[in-house]
């Protein structure tokens, strides 16, 4: 295992060393007093397992392809932003915009998200064990988004092919955006789910909302332009 002590230096200097370690061989790498430094752990590009003993500032664990990030505390402004593989685990809370235009893996919050989670999402998943802030799933495109507790405001917003599953109470719906009841393969889907992920959210599956896209908003028709004023 490699230990990185973050000290005095900068973040590009922390990411250089980490990028150094995984060139080593290193595969197991903790870092060590990160202070809530912006832009930690990005562009990583390989299958290792890094932790971050402490907070971390916005931007971490962006534009990465295959590692499994934990953080021990909570996470700043858009957290894994544009991951394409791997899995990305904060213990504590993460800010606005955590999980914005993923494309593949697993986003695993144990805490709260603020706004904008999981914005314009293009897959993968995205698990939240407590509440969530306005605008969560926002032009979403494909993926799946689960909170297990209350989400904010426009939720669900103008969503392509992204399905979300709410375990609590919805502060309001987004334009076009439709709750169903969960299948029993949704259900199945989401008791897998947490109890790989979350076990101490304690949730059934099928006690959650799903709520789809109404595809109103898929194609522009100049026949319903109040429904296409309501969304801009």
């Amino acid at each position: 295992m490699a230990e990185i002590a973050c000290g005095s230096r900068d973040t590009r200097e922390i990411n250089a060393e980490i990028k150094r370690a995984i060139a080593a061989g290193d595969r197991d790498i903790v870092v060590k007093d990160p202070g809530a430094r912006h832009n930690l752990g990005v562009a990583v590009l390989a299958p290792v397992r890094i932790r971050f003993a402490g907070s971390v500032g916005y931007y971490c664990a962006g534009l990465g392809d295959g590692p499994h990030i934990e953080i021990d505390e909570s996470a700043g402004w858009g957290l894994a932003e544009s991951l394409m593989s791997g899995e990305i685990v904060v213990r504590g809370s993460a800010g606005n915009g955590a999980a914005a235009a993923i494309r593949g893996g697993t986003v695993v919050i144990h805490g709260d998200a603020a706004a904008r989670l999981g914005v314009s999402m293009k897959g993968g998943a995205v698990l939240v064990a407590g509440n969530c802030g306005y605008m969560a799933g926002f032009m979403g495109q494909k993926g799946a988004l689960v909170v297990c507790g209350d989400v904010g405001d426009a939720f669900a917003d103008s969503m392509y092919e992204t399905v979300c599953f709410v375990g609590g109470r919805i502060g309001g719906l987004g334009t076009d955006a439709v709750v169903e009841s969960p299948s029993k393969e949704d259900a199945a889907w989401l008791d897998a789910r947490l109890a790989q992920h979350l076990p101490e959210a304690r949730k059934r599956g099928q006690d959650f909302q799903k709520i789809v896209a109404g595809r109103k908003l898929w194609n522009f028709d100049k026949r319903e332009w109040k429904v296409w004023q309501e969304a801009l």
